[in-house]
């Protein structure tokens, strides 16, 4: 993580000296892609597509966003203006009751924030026990880890009810290091921030069960 900020750092100081700055500093070539084959990552689009989800509007979702994230502990260190001015980064979705957002073992490079209704959490073991993880409230966030990295996806998100989401892929967080970066720098502290939080507590639990 000190390495991605690292690199935003030098995105940020390459942009006020007026320096170019190569493809290489791009969030999915940097980071997320790294020996992952393309072929492999199931991106927001076919998702949606797959699960029939609408388009919601984005001033509605934001103004959401902008109410959830100001009672958290870590997001609320994004203002209501740099929430804001995330609108055009972020994809805007309403999910109908019992899709699979994110299936576990796939690959993704999508992070989703949900902004109304109620997500599942599930693992299934290796020894064939299905564990329910969380059951996710409005403002919660669900696979940051995989839009840093592209990585597998640990655990299955399935709606519980109908939901309303914001969607974040590389896509966008490579448009947001492009046009602003110092908010992207902001965003990626307060998710490492809330990612860290959330290994411990599920690797306490999974500690507990063993």
């Amino acid at each position: 993580m000190k390495g991605i900020l690292g690199l935003l750092r030098q995105r940020v100081g390459g942009d006020r000296a007026g320096d170019d700055v190569s493809d290489s500093m791009m969030f999915t070539s940097a980071f997320a892609e790294q020996g992952v084959d393309p072929s492999l990552l199931v991106p927001w689009e076919f998702r949606a597509g797959e699960i029939g989800a609408k388009r919601l509007s984005a001033d509605r979702a934001t103004k959401i966003l902008q109410t959830l994230w100001a009672k958290d502990k870590y997001m609320s260190q994004l203002d209501a203006q740099s929430i804001l001015s995330l609108q055009s980064y972020f994809d805007f979705a309403v999910i109908p009751a019992g899709c699979d957002v994110i299936r576990q073992d796939e690959y993704g490079n999508f992070m989703v924030v949900l902004l109304s209704g109620t997500i599942a959490v599930d693992r299934l073991q290796p020894w064939g026990e299905r564990m329910r993880l969380a059951e996710t409230r409005p403002g919660d966030i669900l696979g940051e880890m995989s839009l840093l990295d592209s990585g597998i996806r640990f655990s299955a998100c399935n709606t519980l009810s109908e939901c309303e989401v914001a969607v974040l892929s590389t896509d966008g967080m490579d448009q947001m290091m492009t046009t602003d970066p110092s908010l992207a720098a902001k965003l990626i502290a307060v998710l490492a921030r809330k990612l860290s939080l959330r290994l411990r507590v599920v690797s306490a639990r999974l500690s507990d069960r063993k």
